[in-house]
This record gives C-alpha cells, sequence and structure tokens, in this order.
C-alpha cells in the first residue's frame, strides 16, 4: 500500500476502510462455509446416486438377459423405442452460484408391442429407464459440485487476500498515522510550551525594567 500522509483526514477513511474489509471477509467467510456445506451434502447424494445406479443396472440386464432367454435377442421388439430428447436445464442459485437443475421428461410406457412381448421385458424396460434417469441425477450433481468447488476455490482466495493482506495493512497504516499524529501532538505542546515560557521571561524583564 502506498505510504499515506498522517492525517486526521485519512485516519478516518483508513479506518473506514478497514471496518470494510473486515465486514467483507466475515462475508466471504460465510459464504464459504454455506458452499461447502452444500458441496458436501451433494457429495454424499452423489455417493448414494451412485450405488443405486450400479444395483439397477445389475438388475436391468439380469432382466435383460432372461428377456433373451425367452424371447431370443430383443433388438427387433424394441427398435421402435425413441431416442430419448426430453431434457430440460433450469438453474438455481446458492449464494450467487448458479447450480444447474436438470430435468428429464420421458415416457413411463414401453413403445414395443405387448402382444409378443413378456414381462421380463418390461422388467428390463423399467430398469433400464430409471438407469437413465439416476444418470441425469448424477450429472446435475456432479455439475453443481464442479461449480460449487470453483467458487469456494475463488471465495478462499479473497478472503485470504483480505485476512492476510488488506486487514494487516490497513491496521499498519492506521497504527503509522495514529503515532505520527501523537507526535506531532507532542511536538506542537512542546513549541507552545517553549513559546509560552519565552513570553513569561519577557513580561518578567518588563517588569523589571519598570
Amino acid at each position: 500500500m502506498a505510504q499515506v500522509a498522517p492525517t486526521k483526514g485519512n485516519l478516518m477513511a483508513t479506518k473506514k476502510s478497514l471496518e470494510l474489509a473486515e465486514l467483507g471477509y466475515d462475508l466471504m467467510d460465510r459464504k464459504r462455509n454455506i458452499l461447502i456445506r452444500e458441496m458436501m451434502q451433494l457429495i454424499d447424494k452423489a455417493t448414494d446416486v451412485q450405488s443405486r445406479i450400479d444395483s439397477t443396472y445389475a438388475e436391468a440386464y439380469a432382466a435383460l438377459q432372461k428377456a433373451n432367454l425367452t424371447l431370443g435377442f430383443c433388438e427387433d421388439h424394441v427398435r421402435n423405442i425413441p431416442v430419448e430428447e426430453g431434457l430440460e436445464i433450469d438453474y438455481r442459485s446458492v449464494m450467487g452460484v448458479e447450480l444447474p437443475a436438470v430435468r428429464l421428461h420421458s415416457t413411463s410406457y414401453a413403445n414395443y408391442p405387448l402382444s409378443t412381448t413378456n414381462s421380463m421385458l418390461d422388467e428390463a424396460y423399467e430398469r433400464f429407464r430409471q438407469v437413465k434417469e439416476l444418470t441425469v441425477e448424477l450429472a446435475e450433481i456432479g455439475s453443481s459440485v464442479y461449480l460449487l468447488a470453483n467458487a469456494i476455490r475463488k471465495t478462499q482466495k479473497r478472503a485470504n487476500a483480505l485476512k492476510n493482506v488488506m486487514i494487516p495493512q490497513f491496521r499498519t497504516t492506521i497504527k503509522d498515522i495514529t503515532e505520527a499524529l501523537e507526535e506531532k501532538e507532542r511536538e506542537d505542546f512542546s513549541r507552545l510550551k517553549v513559546i509560552k515560557q519565552q513570553k513569561e521571561r519577557q513580561k518578567r524583564s518588563a517588569v523589571s525594567e519598570e
């Protein structure tokens, strides 16, 4: 920080800057803690969703294997199932961080002839549909965790700059200005005292001459 002239005006201005810097640090620290809590909750949720995906995938492939055994290869039966294009992305704000909210508008019914299939294929279809929905949810969580981690890093960097650089500099400047003003007051007091003593001597000298 550049050298600041030791004046009362600069002292007041620096004290105000220190107050704002300390307030800014408190807000940054609070924001960081909220973002960390949100990220940790999402990480726990991601672990749960990934576990559900793994188990549902296992169930889906087991059901598909049974369907293949009873129906032969199911490719012809499911050829008309459309490619999923029903993704919709919205956003929610957490302490100014825009996090994605992904919705999947998928059909819950099978687009294949029921007369030539059986419940095992229905089971496989339903399990794979659940996997698709869980995968969308996991993608939303993963993107949110990445965005939160980036925001936490930036917030931490700004908080550190305030705590370790700006606030100490303001405190040092306040100390320097205060000491300089006190020294000036002492010098002024000494000078006034000398002037007063000189006037008193001159007055005594004038009286003695009379």
